[in-house]
């Protein structure tokens, strides 16, 4: 029987799951503690009134939505830290269930002013800060003492960070460090919550010390009052102006007029600056980065995430929604009937799931990294590098491109700001310039595989997410046997890569016998490059599918285990089909294989559909999380699309003032 107040068409779709939902949701939320404190928090989020917003923020004005969002963010914080204290659960030292809160339950559309203080701020004196710096600082930043973020981006330089302009001036006379801003460019520009927000930020600047210059390094400065919030001397700071999301994010710019701080205040856990002006080097300069990498980690998972809710409120429309008849003596169909329909939205339910076991991937070798760097061991560093660099790529890209089929999915409905597509759009289309460009990641991945591929021609050893390249070297153009298995797919991705890799480099070297530096070279190859990074990014995340699937269906009920692997199969099937040229160049596949596969992937469809609701409600996602009219549990659409539209401050007077000012007058001809 269909539950009290649910669309009859919604609950038809939920009867007809094969599997036990609780377990597809115990999979995905990582575990039973993970569950039940996730609708623990979300429940207690529910009932807090203060957490509400008392009309939709799409409807007022930038300034309100930061001033709500402050206030909001500083209830959500007091009130579960409170909580957590009243359970005994709450660690001044570990600021993560803190983060998960404020982060997690998706309380705060508009993009939490927090956020980075949490985020970035925090991970940067952990990560670059010395014992006796964190013992000064850490604890004042976890219990919010102070609040800070992260200032890198400049007016005129974000991913380049050799030519950040910010100026950091060692003067031996006072052992301060002098801040300056010498052009319009070099001011800081973006950085989250800097605007109103914060007292403090991580600074990244030029270091000079003895008339030498040591490349960009990390310092802490307060930038405000402590005690009235008023900027300090020598600071120039300010709101950025409207963005196209993360409105109540509070992004800002800083400029630094001789602006100066205690040498103490560069974090000195890697680079050193003595109190003589002599600078000690890192062991490796990568480790000064070590934040970002932290943060794009963060990405992928955040962007499956966003994927899934997107696909829970368009699947869930879909099936609720008639549109148009395939047989003319039958009523209308539901959309998600329409195999059009299927192969827009059930692909990005099985991207989503792809991401998250990616980003669970990642993290493992994240720590294991993190781990190793503890011990002094930094040879898989670069690899960690190069690896989350292309998967901030594949994650943010396929994110944002299956977020907009998702709203173009549901027609017209999905462009109202009621439908919410757009909070998690903003978020994937601005995660694909934050942290790193995207096209200039890409690049980075491809030096490294470069490298690499220099490495294995002269026979040494590769680490592990590349060492397929040795099967390759040697073998220009090597040819793969195709086969429609998973495994050989994903052998036929590390090939395809692998082969393009090879004439990336050699087209390189002919580039440098001709005359090109090694720059030009690398640049006019820059296509072969990125697509190269591209498709070791694709293969990375097809060897963690099928490992993490077939790994967790050995324990998993054989219903639930057949869904996963359709979801595995339909990834592997829609990703092979959209690098068919690279299969007709570098495998034997032939025009029946092809025929072949595309039915393999209408199959997947087929089999993927009657569990299509049941598995974006494994995703387990509160109505006021997805905060869509359109992908309501109940289904009521058109009610709740009508209940918000009457929420307009234009709807609240029957006749508003324009009349009588300026249409009145126009039709009567009285201008």
């Amino acid at each position: 029987m269909p539950a009290e107040g649910v669309n009859k068409d919604l609950q038809r779709e939920r009867d007809k799951c094969t599997f036990n939902l609780e377990e597809f949701t115990l999979w995905w939320v990582g575990g039973i503690e993970k569950l039940n404190e996730k609708r623990f928090i979300e429940n207690y989020y529910k009932s807090q009134p203060e957490f509400h917003d008392k009309i939709p923020l799409h409807y007022v004005s930038h300034q309100e939505t930061y001033e709500e969002t402050v206030r909001k963010a500083v209830v959500i914080y007091t009130k579960v830290k409170k909580l957590l204290q009243e359970q005994g659960k709450y660690d001044p030292k570990n600021y993560v269930p803190l983060l998960d809160a404020l982060l997690g339950a998706g309380v705060i559309k508009e993009g939490s002013p927090l956020r980075l203080h949490f985020v970035m701020f925090i991970p940067a004196i952990i990560g670059q800060g010395t014992v006796e710096q964190q013992e000064k600082w850490l604890g004042r930043a976890l219990n919010c003492e102070i609040i800070g973020t992260y200032a890198q981006t400049e007016l005129g330089h974000g991913t380049f960070l050799r030519g950040l302009e910010t100026t950091a001036t060692f003067d031996e006379r006072t052992d301060e460090i002098v801040l300056n801003s010498p052009t319009l460019t070099a001011y800081k520009w973006w950085p989250g919550a800097l605007a109103q927000t914060v007292n403090y930020c991580i600074v990244m600047a030029q270091l000079y010390s003895k008339g030498k210059r040591h490349g960009v390094h990390a310092f802490l400065v307060q930038v405000r009052d402590e005690e009235t919030h008023m900027p300090l001397a020598g600071i120039e700071i300010g709101d950025i102006g409207h963005k196209m999301g993360f409105k109540g994010v509070n992004n800002g710019f800083l400029g630094f007029k001789n602006y100066r701080i205690p040498r103490s205040n560069m974090l000195m856990k890697n680079a050193k600056l003595l109190p003589d002006g002599t600078y000690v080097k890192p062991v490796t300069p990568v480790l000064t980065y070590g934040t970002m990498v932290f943060v794009r980690v963060i990405i992928v998972s955040q962007m499956a995430q966003n994927l899934a809710r997107a696909a829970t409120i368009a699947v869930r429309y879909s099936c609720v929604r008639r549109q148009s008849v395939i047989n003319p003596e039958q009523p209308e169909v539901q959309v998600m009937d329409h195999l059009t329909q299927q192969d827009k939205l059930l692909p990005q339910i099985a991207k989503a799931v792809a991401l998250k076991l990616t980003a669970e991937n990642l993290w493992r070798m994240y720590q294991e990294t993190t781990s190793d760097l503890n011990t002094g061991k930094l040879d898989r560093l670069p690899e960690l590098h190069a690896i989350a660099c292309c998967l901030k790529f594949v994650s943010t890209s396929d994110a944002a491109q299956g977020i907009e089929v998702c709203r173009l999915s549901c027609g017209g409905h999905g462009y109202l700001s009621s439908a919410n597509f757009m909070t998690f759009y903003t978020v994937a289309t601005a995660a694909s310039t934050y942290e790193g460009e995207n096209t200039v990641l890409l690049l980075q991945t491809a030096r490294y595989l470069i490298k690499m591929w220099n490495e294995a021609l002269k026979g040494r050893k590769l680490t592990p997410t590349v060492q397929y390249l040795a099967a390759y070297v040697g073998k220009p153009n090597k040819r793969i046997a195709w086969s429609d298995s998973i495994p050989v797919i994903i052998t036929v991705f590390q090939g395809i890569a692998a082969n393009r890799l090879g004439q990336a480099n050699a087209h390189i070297e002919q580039r440098r016998r001709e005359g090109c530096t090694p720059e030009e070279a690398t640049n006019q190859t820059g296509l072969e490059l990125v697509r190269v990074a591209e498709l070791h990014g694709r293969a990375f995340v097809l060897q963690s599918v099928y490992e993490m699937v077939e790994n967790y269906c050995q324990t998993a009920s054989p219903q639930l285990a057949a869904v996963l692997r359709d979801l595995c199969k339909l990834v592997f099937y829609d990703e092979a089909l959209k690098v068919a040229g690279d299969l007709m160049r570098f495998t034997t596949i032939s025009e029946s294989d092809f025929v072949r596969l595309q039915q393999l992937y209408e199959d997947c469809l087929a089999t993927i559909r009657p569990n299509a609701v049941g598995i974006v409600d494994g995703f387990d996602y509160p109505d006021y999380v997805l905060g869509s009219a359109l992908g309501a549990y109940d289904g009521n659409v058109y009610e709740r699309l009508l209940e918000d539209a009457k929420k307009s401050p234009l709807n609240q007077e029957p006749v508003n003032k324009t009349f009588e000012l300026y249409l009145k007058p126009f039709m009567q001809g009285k201008l």
